[in-house]
């Protein structure tokens, strides 16, 4: 099976250790790894930010970059989305809406290419630790992945993980909400951080590292020493 990466910014620019971990962990189970490296920007933040016009000409760049591929795994449960969901809607009645139909069912989140795709719950991962898991809005509420990052949790030898009251609370980012509503953004990560603390968890684990982006930091500035990992890079420890 030939896999093509879906590589969201924050993870190429800040967190380029995530890409390698599913490329990783997808050659371990026999996958074919394709990295295109025309890809760039979903066009998400101009589409939530109502400006749809510069969004398509973002989102159309990786249309034509991902054309020609079999299946895309992305390393976001938001950046998935956009492509899942939300590129129907921005080209209907365009050009390009063929392009945007036709590629939307080849798009996978990690967790759920891994487990209801590959059929995997196992990978072989070991990691030492307890943990506590984040979902992230998108990959919740869209995407409806829940059960699938668990059960693959459940399967690395010496993890323990501690469920928090509010895992399926947002965490504040929301992308340019937390530049626009900054007092906002950080009392919601005050929620979820007081969360994440009653569990006592040594690390947070998310499919999301822009989520992650914005709890660590709140995390650092609060004291706490819990350290935030995105799931493959879990999953790629053996």
């Amino acid at each position: 099976m030939k896999v093509s990466l879906f590589i969201p910014c924050f993870v190429d620019q800040f967190y380029p250790q995530v890409g390698v971990s599913m490329a990783q962990v997808l050659e371990r189970l026999g996958c074919e790894v394709d990295y295109p490296p025309g890809q760039t920007c979903c066009g998400q933040p101009p589409f939530n930010s109502g400006y749809w016009n510069e969004a398509r000409a973002v989102a159309g760049h990786s249309l034509k970059t991902f054309a020609k591929s079999e299946i895309i795994v992305s390393a976001s449960g938001s950046c998935g989305t956009m492509m899942k969901v939300f590129y129907p809607e921005l080209f209907k009645d365009t050009e390009q809406e063929f392009e945007a139909r036709k590629i939307a069912p080849k798009v996978h989140e990690f967790s759920e290419f891994l487990v209801n795709i590959l059929g995997v719950r196992d990978v072989g991962a070991k990691f030492s630790g307890t943990a506590t898991f984040h979902d992230g809005c998108h990959g919740l509420r869209e995407l409806g992945i829940k059960r699938e990052p668990r059960e693959l949790l459940k399967h690395v030898r010496g993890l323990e993980l501690v469920e928090m009251a509010e895992a399926e609370t947002c965490c504040g980012f929301g992308g340019t909400f937390s530049v626009k509503f900054p007092s906002i953004s950080t009392a919601m990560g005050e929620v979820k951080c007081d969360s994440i603390a009653e569990t006592r968890a040594e690390y947070v684990i998310s499919n999301d590292s822009s989520c992650l982006m914005q709890i660590q930091g709140l995390l650092d500035r609060r004291g706490q020493k819990a350290r935030c990992l995105h799931l493959a890079e879990i999953l790629a420890q053996t």
